[in-house]
């Protein structure tokens, strides 16, 4: 493969009819019509296609033996690709529990001699490992990482002369003078489970429990999860859950149990409620109606020691080449082009990302300053609602909690199920043993 040369132009902008290469197909195995070796390349992000697509030209434009094609089909296609044998050539996906079956079965290569996995921060390797590994191998590579905290009102603030809250007394502090001042503490969307899910339910959880130690026990207990286990959901949870419990029925708006996301947005943008439980996804849809209303971050604090502070992340996306792929070297080479700084975090400054390299400099944004520090820090923790199986259906479990259902029996349950599922599971062959 001859060397890419470096291009200085800026991210073209594709016309229209180029949507027509998100399909490619049975295409992507062939050479290009110019007799460059195609490689088809999946991204999932909807949201930022427009981007990727700009950069998917620059690399096309950079070099002449590499035709990179874009497939957003969507995981569900991927996955059917696999069985077909005809996975695409790289992908980046989000990372979750259908993604990570790939590296469970040892169905991605090896990516650990790649410059790419050197430039990544070795902290995070405990966090992809949360959903399985392939032993002997680095499976798949973080490419963005989404950090999610309490969105707030720093207007308020200033007006109410109120600093973030670091512990839980001061959280509950700030609440009373808040409402004191007639002013909402939270605007809850209880209706839609999933902002209960990844936000009240997950904040208060990641704030006073070390998410991968628990989750680690819970899966060597397996069937033996329940009362009498040593960890449980009804022993670990219960504390966190009465905290939140709390917040959400003495410090909301009344209606919560009838607002979903979308008048979350609404209300929040008009300074209906001064803190919000919500992802920096939610910044676009405010400043439809507030662009200029100054927002700021901070993590819900849930202990009375600041040190346990931590935010929310997921592995927004993560980079993979499949086993069955038959461009190999290929792939690798446009890996690399994703992975080259001024491409990497070009991508994170766009979707108010965090930039998973170890040089990677603080994001510019400063709605998520507020999170920069305990992500530098490594204080950080994967959202529990993510870390179980789709068939323990915890976004609703968390938003019957919220609208007043039992939380020790709502746990005990979770327990139930979690023992359920793993008495079902399947035991994972190794690469190396192949028991």
């Amino acid at each position: 493969m001859t060397r890419r040369t470096t291009v200085s132009v800026k991210p073209l902008r594709l016309a229209a009819g180029a949507t027509a290469l998100l399909l490619v197909g049975a295409l992507a195995g062939c050479a290009g019509g110019d007799g460059r070796e195609t490689i088809r390349f999946t991204f999932s992000k909807r949201e930022a296609i427009a981007f990727m697509n700009d950069l998917v030209a620059e690399y096309n434009a950079s070099q002449d033996d590499v035709r990179v094609e874009i497939d957003t089909s969507g995981v569900d296609v991927v996955s059917a690709s696999f069985v077909r044998g005809n996975p695409p050539d790289i992908m980046l996906a989000n990372y979750n529990f259908e993604v990570a079956r790939f590296v469970q079965r040892c169905a991605l290569t090896d990516l650990s001699e790649t410059d790419a996995a050197a430039s990544v921060r070795e902290d995070l390797q405990p966090l992809m490992d949360q959903y399985g590994s392939c032993e002997g191998r680095t499976s798949a590579l973080p490419y963005s990482v989404m950090a999610a905290s309490v969105i707030y009102n720093q207007e308020i603030f200033d007006q109410q002369g109120l600093d973030v809250p670091q512990t839980w007394d001061e959280l509950i502090a700030v609440c009373e003078q808040l409402q004191a001042a007639g002013i909402t503490p939270f605007y809850g969307t209880f209706k839609d489970d999933w902002t209960v899910g990844q936000g009240w339910y997950d904040y208060a959880i990641g704030g006073s429990v070390d998410i991968i130690d628990f989750f680690d026990e819970m899966n060597a207990e397996g069937t033996e999860v329940g009362a009498d286990s040593a960890v449980s959901f009804q022993k670990d949870f219960a504390e966190p859950l009465d905290r939140m419990t709390e917040l959400a029925s003495t410090y909301v708006n009344e209606d919560a149990a009838s607002r979903g996301y979308g008048d979350g947005n609404l209300a929040f943008s008009k300074g209906e409620a001064a803190m919000y439980l919500q992802g920096p996804w939610a910044f676009s849809e405010i400043a439809k109606t507030a662009p200029d209303l100054q927002l700021g971050t901070f993590p819900l604090p849930m202990t009375d020691d600041a040190s346990d502070l931590a935010v929310r992340v997921n592995m927004d996306l993560a980079a993979m080449i499949p086993e069955g792929s038959r461009h190999q070297d290929a792939a690798r080479d446009f890996l690399e082009f994703l992975y080259e700084p001024e491409n990497i975090e070009a991508y994170n400054e766009s979707q108010l990302g965090f930039t998973p390299t170890t040089d990677a400099p603080t994001p510019s944004d400063p709605r998520i300053a507020g999170m920069t520090e305990y992500y530098d820090s490594g204080q950080i923790y994967q959202g529990p609602s993510v870390l179980v199986p789709k068939t323990l259906p915890v976004f609703n479990y968390a938003q019957a909690i919220v609208l007043g259902a039992d939380a020790q029996s709502t746990l005990r349950t979770m327990d139930a199920d979690w023992a359920r599922i793993a008495f079902r599971a399947p035991v994972v062959k190794s690469e190396e043993s192949g028991e």
